[in-house]
């Protein structure tokens, strides 16, 4: 059950990790400085439960973590163990890593030989040997990885053009169309390598993540986008259309979270300024929908790696506060902290009961924990 998960649904998976130090941009003014309003004690020991479950029950003998479904959990629980302190020379994380240059192939891929997901997978490895690459070791392995995803990304060299609604993004190969997840972990991995806004990939990619968006602009002039103008995001416009929360009465495709977040992250990191109606739009959504209870749209599915991409997104929005719909200003990191310590298993782990998109995997779910509470520190810090 646990592969027809993944196979059905590894889209969601993650989640990938970016460098919120590259792609920060600041979309309002901040509110006044507050003391935090989490404990900065038991915020720490969140997290050092969670390393010690990871170490003692979710660590193979040779790094892995989730073996059967390739390197990609191994390198979120890397990523998010690096991220919350540990560096690449603890025995913890260099035995992963060594793990994972085991998957480094002769194309500059980072995959599972015989993969359906060689896009995610080599997008999460790069992005935790760019964690571990503090002096210069990865460089020839992140510059690799870098030019195979070029090479996947649906453009000229897969007989698309600017026109076409699969331009720019990438997807699986057992799907045969490109998806917004699998351009938002792209994304994050060409900005990771070094690349800009201005980058050609980059360029291409915001083409296909415009059309993702529920939103008529300039840039997004697509069926669906006048359907269910709410300025969200769904899945993917291409093949016919797909939102994983189904369609609206009108033939619209249904905005969910974490999709629109998603959306909002690759926007900013891309270089579409906070001003934009595109990022208006997005920001609009995500206010009116602000709930860390479930994954709005989707309800307990993926919600974790909803809780990633929000906090990623928000951080690079550079807002502190969000207001919601009935105007209500949330600390949204202190307000995450809190789900998480609410949510974390006795064993230090944490789980959703909802198994779909793998999210059943503790090893996963607990990667997704920790990448999602390294972009939480601020709120230990304000003043």
């Amino acid at each position: 059950m646990k592969k027809l998960a993944l196979t059905n649904g590894i889209f969601l998976v993650i989640a990938a990790v970016t460098f919120a130090a590259t792609a920060r941009q600041a979309t309002a003014a901040e509110e006044p400085a507050a003391k935090p309003a989490v404990d900065a004690k038991a915020y720490q020991k969140m997290v050092d439960r969670a390393i010690g479950f990871l170490k003692t029950k979710g660590q193979a003998e040779d790094g892995s973590y989730t073996s059967f479904a390739g390197p990609g959990v191994t390198a979120l629980v890397t990523a998010g163990v690096m991220r919350n302190g540990r560096s690449p020379d603890d025995p913890l994380v260099a035995k992963s890593l060594k793990y994972l240059e085991g998957f480094v192939q002769p194309d500059g891929g980072i995959y599972k030989t015989g993969t359906f997901y060689r896009n995610y997978e080599t997008s999460v490895c790069l992005l935790c040997f760019v964690e571990a690459n503090k002096d210069g070791r990865y460089k020839k392995i992140i510059a690799g990885a870098d030019r195979f995803l070029k090479g996947l990304q649906w453009d000229e060299d897969e007989e698309q053009k600017p026109e076409d609604l699969g331009y720019g993004g990438a997807g699986y190969g057992r799907h045969k169309r490109p998806d917004l997840s699998n351009t938002s972990f792209l994304v994050d991995a060409l900005i990771a390598a070094g690349n800009g806004p201005d980058d050609e990939a980059v360029k291409k990619a915001l083409i296909f993540i415009n059309r993702c968006q529920n939103l008529e602009t300039e840039h997004n002039t697509t069926k669906f986008s006048t359907k269910n103008p709410d300025g969200g995001f769904y899945y993917t416009p291409a093949a016919g259309g797909s939102s994983q929360a189904g369609e609206t009465a009108a033939g619209g495709l249904r905005s969910y979270a974490s999709m629109t977040y998603a959306g909002l992250k690759s926007m900013l990191y891309a270089g579409v300024k906070a001003d934009d109606p595109r990022v208006k739009a997005a920001l609009a959504w995500a206010e009116k929908h602000y709930d860390l209870s479930t994954n709005p749209g989707l309800g307990s599915a993926g919600l974790y790696y909803y809780y990633h991409v929000f906090a990623k997104a928000l951080d690079a929005t550079g807002k502190d506060y969000i207001e919601d719909a009935d105007g209500k200003k949330h600390n949204w990191r202190a307000d995450l902290i809190a789900k998480l310590i609410e949510k974390q298993q006795a064993d230090g782990s944490w789980v959703n009961e909802n198994e779909r998109w793998l999210e059943g995997d503790p090893n996963l779910v607990t990667a997704y924990a920790l990448l999602s509470l390294a972009y939480c520190r601020p709120a230990l810090e304000k003043k």
